[in-house]
């Protein structure tokens, strides 16, 4: 101890005055962007030296430019180059959430990539910032319209949207949960409004087949949805909508009915109700032929033409209410019958058994 060196005070203050310049691992440094390079990204950090980001995290600073304020992580205090190591991550995030606030206030529309999928909707980044689509939140052109059993299905067409750009609006922004969600109708809404404005009832529309359903087929017009019920796909009687078409068919519709999201849309009635060309000539009290094609508690339903079914109610099958059709009918028989009633307007036609 007796040959230990003695420092002034200067030195000591000097000595500490650098070491407090370089900082030390975990630190958060302030600095401005001098440099923006493939591989690497300068920083000044004024008498702190200068720091510098590796190429391992340069996909983190595509947004900044030279003569940006940072801040960043220092991870080494002085590199054999003189450099400061820093880390971007935070500071991009950062002000990658600014962006992402600023664009939610103004709505401004923006655009993303999706990265992958699930059933439950589109993985996205943006400003250096992991969001999420939701199924829910997309256009009509891109909604998966399939039945609800078909899981597969919906996450093949989620798939086929993986890595194509999506006009979306941030719908959620919460940095503190790291939540970020966005919408694509809210995107094309203001445009939508405009379309919907330009429309209807009795318009006749060409629209792209989106979905097949059991209960209609869900129809992309101009990039609002439409939905042909499917007791408005034909005159006939539909038991399969996949029978008429198939999803990224073009078909033509009528407007019979728009809410404020979807049109309501018809095909049959492009066509003439042959049901009506085919009673034209039947009347009260005519004997007929028809084919039994459902048996019900309250009575048989006969087909009579293609496109002509007839009701044979329970109470013309005897006296009493506690008559079967299921003992009085066999499916797909064919009998002769007499006609009660026709009702144009009601397209129903009333028979009883001819006897």
């Amino acid at each position: 101890m007796a040959n230990a060196k003695k420092y002034t005070m200067d030195e000591l203050l000097s000595a500490n005055e650098e070491a407090s310049k370089k900082g030390i691992a975990g630190d958060t440094v302030n600095g401005t962007v001098i440099s923006v390079k493939k591989h690497e990204i300068l920083i000044d950090l004024g008498n702190q030296g200068v720091g510098l980001v590796p190429r391992r995290e340069a996909s983190f600073a595509r947004n900044l430019n030279v003569g940006d304020e940072v801040s960043a992580s220092v991870i080494e205090a002085e590199m054999d180059d003189g450099y400061v190591l820093l880390s971007l991550r935070k500071a991009v995030k950062d002000k990658g959430w600014d962006e992402i606030q600023a664009k939610l206030d103004s709505a401004e529309i923006v655009e993303v990539t999706p990265f992958d999928a699930n059933r439950g909707g589109l993985l996205v980044e943006y400003e250096g910032i992991r969001g999420f689509l939701p199924v829910s939140q997309l256009s009509a052109e891109h909604y998966p319209r399939v039945g609800s059993a078909d899981k597969d299905e919906i996450l093949q067409r989620l798939n086929s949207l993986v890595g194509k750009g999506i006009k979306v609006r941030i719908l959620d922004a919460i940095k503190k949960e790291n939540k970020l969600i966005f919408s694509e109708k809210e995107a094309i809404k203001d445009g939508l409004a405009e379309r919907f404005a330009e429309l209807k009832i009795g318009d006749i529309v060409k629209g792209i087949v989106t979905g097949v359903v059991d209960f209609g087929v869900f129809v992309n017009v101009d990039g609002i949805e439409g939905l042909v019920h499917i007791s408005e796909i034909s005159w006939e009687r539909v038991n399969n909508p996949s029978d008429y078409v198939k999803v990224g068919d073009t078909i033509e519709a009528k407007i019979i009915a728009i809410d404020k999201e979807r049109l309501s849309l018809s095909m049959k009635q492009l066509v003439e109700d042959p049901w009506l060309h085919e009673v034209e000539n039947l009347k009260k009290g005519d004997q007929i032929e028809g084919t039994v094609t459902r048996i019900t508690p309250f009575g048989a339903f006969v087909q009579i033409s293609p496109a002509v079914e007839a009701l044979v109610h329970v109470s013309e099958l005897g006296e009493g209410s506690d008559v079967d059709p299921e003992k009085v009918f066999t499916l797909n028989e064919r009998k002769s019958f007499k006609v009660l009633d026709i009702d144009k307007d009601g397209r129903k036609i009333s028979l009883s058994i001819s006897k």
